[in-house]
């Protein structure tokens, strides 16, 4: 998928300096590294934390964000350091520095992000109850308005920047707001997760990869596009904003349903006439709400935390594998910063294959170049292993020389569980490995598990007269396209020819336990039917 990107024009430093660009990739600018180097001190496991309940999508829009205030942060995101950061420069020809300072009060001309969104906003005003009701929630909650836009002033000059971009209503900047208090690992009751709050399917519809190692719902950028793709697909399909924001909340299909409902009895088809549930009916006057609070907060009896219009990330290029404790150390941030950033990453390990940017704020980015190559020794203590065959998880904490428990915990493995033969786990990298984790391990490895007990058995089958490939067989099968080629010896992304025989291992079904008696129920005569009681009839009295 294609990032956007804003390009900038640096001037050239003396007649010996060349011209490069630095990339604002919609709210971030692209840092190519310097050259990777290894380092010397293991980082200390760091698991990410499990995400938090959503604010959207559980319930009614009052319990999903009376939800936000108890799940959300208290914290508010800390503002970058004042002086100007050193990245080097994109596109250059020289693999180390030259390197240029940004000047973080370049942008100061353009004012505040507030006054920039503010006139951006086109959507059509919604009055009304709802709308006053929303309005009243966030009056009597100036904490939480401050905490949430705190968080979001992280990320809300990406969203403009992007939106702006599409020449689409700057409303839909706001819509985290509402979808998950601009907390990047929201997690709802319906498995939404990230701040747009994705469901799975949809998700993978969008290109947001979510495997062993990542989940790109929650990842900034890509899920930032994902979310703008899918609005104005809705948009240009209903051609009215506010239902493609119910079709957004609800399901396009169940938008559609309504609205020919309402024709068929010769209804209005706007947003108000249609019949939806609760949630999607408060959707868009809980946005409404919020505008009205961005436009004029005083009138809510509210303040808006200052937000400068320029970007508050950079997005930094990884060239090797590193763990995830070592990489926010090199940048000099607490732990839960950087993933606040970063939060796509599902392990304690960046695989440079599957994620090849991190974000960081300006002086943090700076800091992390500069650190970097003052690293010696292996940059990543952890690394993908591929189960050879069906193992218990303590079988497999010897082969890979680390503690059952401590396999269990980094791999979320449950209690009484086989690991399936090719499932994918992340293990120490032994002493003196060099190699990063493969691409197609990356983007593919995925964990199987069989309840212990269950036996694998072999099953085979022959490919159609159109064939068959490797995704579909492991969609099929339920089971990962790593390990459908590992069975068959061809790579994930292979085909398989009409009448190619296929090899799947499944697993067994549960035999009955010792001395449990035969099941005769087919053998035994059927009972005669009971007698229905006077005036009632049988087919009734069952129902």
């Amino acid at each position: 998928m294609e990032e956007p990107f804003l390009m900038k024009a640096l001037t050239a430093l003396g007649r010996a300096c060349v011209m490069a660009s630095v990339v604002l990739t919609a709210c971030s600018t692209t840092v190519v590294t310097a050259p990777a180097v290894e380092s010397n001190t293991p980082a200390a496991m760091a698991v990410a934390p499990a995400p938090t309940a959503s604010t959207a999508q559980t319930g009614t829009p009052e319990a999903a964000t009376a939800e936000a205030l108890t799940a959300e942060a208290a914290t508010a995101p800390s503002a970058a350091a004042s002086a100007p950061a050193v990245v080097q420069l994109a596109g250059s020809a020289n693999p180390a520095p030259p390197r240029v300072r940004l000047d973080r009060d370049q942008d100061a001309g353009r004012g505040s992000l507030w006054t920039r969104l503010r006139g951006g906003l086109s959507m059509a005003d919604l009055e009304g109850d709802r709308v006053a009701k929303w309005e009243l929630f966030y009056a009597r909650q100036p904490e939480y308005v401050h905490r949430m836009v705190g968080r979001g002033g992280r990320y809300l000059f990406h969203i403009v920047e992007e939106v702006e971009r599409r020449r689409m209503p700057a409303e839909l900047a706001l819509l985290p707001f509402i979808e998950s208090a601009f907390n990047p690992q929201a997690m709802s009751h319906a498995r939404a997760s990230g701040m747009w709050q994705f469901m799975p399917a949809t998700g993978k519809d969008f290109d947001l990869r979510q495997n062993l190692f990542r989940d790109d719902r929650r990842d900034v950028l890509a899920s930032t596009r994902a979310a703008l793709d899918y609005l104005q697909r809705l948009y240009d399909l209903f051609d009215d904003w506010h239902l493609a924001l119910a079709a957004y909340n609800w399901g396009q299909g169940n938008v559609m349903r309504a609205i020919a409902d309402n024709r068929r009895f010769g209804r209005a088809t706007d947003y108000g006439s249609l019949k939806m549930p609760e949630e999607t009916r408060d959707y868009v006057p809980k946005l409404q709400a919020i505008k009205n609070l961005v436009l004029a907060p005083e009138r809510l009896g509210l303040s808006l935390p200052s937000l400068d219009n320029h970007p508050y990330f950079l997005s930094v290029s990884i060239e090797r594998d590193i763990d995830v404790a070592l990489a926010a150390r090199l940048a000099g941030m607490p732990l839960d910063d950087f993933q606040s950033l970063n939060p796509q990453m599902n392990k304690p390990v960046i695989l440079a294959a599957g994620v090849p940017q991190v974000l960081l704020p300006y002086d943090n980015a700076n800091r992390f170049l500069q650190q970097l190559p003052l690293v010696r020794g292996p940059l990543a203590s952890w690394t993908a292993w591929v189960a050879p065959r069906t193992l218990k998880p303590g079988d497999a904490a010897k082969l890979v020389g680390m503690s059952e428990s401590e396999l269990r915990e980094v791999n979320r493995i449950p209690a009484r569980m086989l690991l399936k033969a090719g499932s994918t786990l992340l293990v120490p990298r032994q002493a003196g490995a060099s190699a990063d984790v493969a691409e197609h391990l990356a983007d593919h490895g995925t964990l199987s598990l069989t309840p212990e007990g269950r036996p694998e058995r072999k099953v085979s089958f022959t490919a159609g007269n159109k064939g068959d490939s490797v995704a579909a067989v492991a969609r099929r099968y339920r089971v990962s396209a790593e390990q459908v080629a590992r069975w068959n010896q061809v790579g994930p992304a292979a085909h398989f020819k009409p009448g190619q025989r296929v090899v799947v291992m499944q697993a067994a079904p549960a035999s009955k336990p010792a001395g449990a008696a035969p099941n005769k129920r087919k053998a035994a005569k059927a009972p005669a039917p009971r007698k229905a009681p006077a005036k009632v009839p049988e087919r009734k009295r069952k129902a």
